[in-house]
């Protein structure tokens, strides 16, 4: 008994540092945040009104917080599936065998990934800039001087900007989990396989995608969350939620008002996009078929 308990509490000395700073950092903030979506708050240090449910129905009242959804749930559609596809394509390429300098382009494909935000922001910002960026003069020496529009000014087009950034920035990311996925699969399944006389394409739908399914139904999950939490920034940098809130998003449209002193529907706001997260990851992970890596 006496080395049972010497082991337990050994154990439990190793693993309690981080039960503490995962209680301090992670349970006790998110409990804070559903406690005060109750509460008329400034977060100013003012005397809290407890209002129950009235900061989510003023939510579900206000038009620039549908605004908000609809363009953050357009970057999810927009920005996160080509992310997805364009890192497995990527990965496929690179893995084939047939790319030369096939470690150099990785880097380079990685490269955007281990940039800040902000940075690639405001990289993007200049790109888009109607007098000093590249797009609108290249429009001018092909004859489209038609097209040429502020396109983070222009309501048509300043979502579409945003949804390129955010694929050039982490479709890296994604292929670097699939290339060590691809490289973890036996060579001699697909030596089998072009012995039967498989082609390239029907050797990646018939080996690769199957046996990458899990780190597949793991990548969309962190795709979801990743648009929703990554979109700040961009947005904050680029555009700040305009022209005229065309671009707000759920996460920039909290900040502002937890900047405005409505602290407790700023935190209303936060409890949404807590639910939807959780909500869109399990739906994610039973219509991929259960269990993810």
């Amino acid at each position: 008994m006496n080395k049972s308990l010497k082991r337990n509490l050994f154990l439990a000395a190793c693993v309690l540092p981080a039960l503490i700073l995962f209680a301090v950092f992670i349970i006790y903030p998110t409990v804070k945040v559903f406690i005060s979506s109750l509460y008329q708050d400034s977060g100013l240090g003012n005397v809290s009104q407890f209002v129950g449910l009235d900061n989510f129905k003023a939510m579900f009242q206000d038009d620039v917080f549908y605004i908000a959804l609809k363009n953050t749930g357009f970057l999810m559609v927009v920005s996160g599936a080509p992310t997805i596809l364009l890192a497995l394509f990527f990965a496929a390429m690179l893995t084939s065998g047939k790319v030369k300098e096939s470690n150099f382009y990785r880097v380079v494909f990685f490269f955007p990934s281990i940039l800040s935000f902000v940075v690639i922001a405001i990289l993007w910002s200049f790109i888009y800039h109607p007098t000093m960026g590249i797009i609108n003069p290249v429009l001018h020496l092909f004859g489209m001087a038609d097209l040429d529009i502020p396109v983070l000014g222009n309501r048509n087009t300043v979502m579409w900007a945003i949804a390129v950034t955010m694929i050039w920035q982490a479709a890296g990311y994604y292929m670097v989990m699939y290339i060590a996925g691809i490289d973890g699969i036996s060579k001699e399944i697909y030596e089998a396989a072009d012995i039967d006389g498989a082609t390239g394409i029907q050797s990646f739908w018939t080996i690769t995608i199957p046996l990458l399914w899990d780190i597949l139904k793991t990548t969309i999950i962190f795709a979801i969350n990743g648009v929703i939490t990554n979109s700040f920034t961009i947005v904050r940098v680029m555009t700040d939620g305009g022209p005229d809130r065309d671009s707000e998003v759920l996460l920039t449209y909290m900040y502002k008002h937890a900047m405005n002193a409505s602290f407790g529907y700023a935190m209303a706001i936060a409890v949404f996009v807590f639910a939807i997260s959780i909500v869109l990851s399990i739906i994610s992970n039973k219509v991929t078929g259960g269990e993810t890596a």
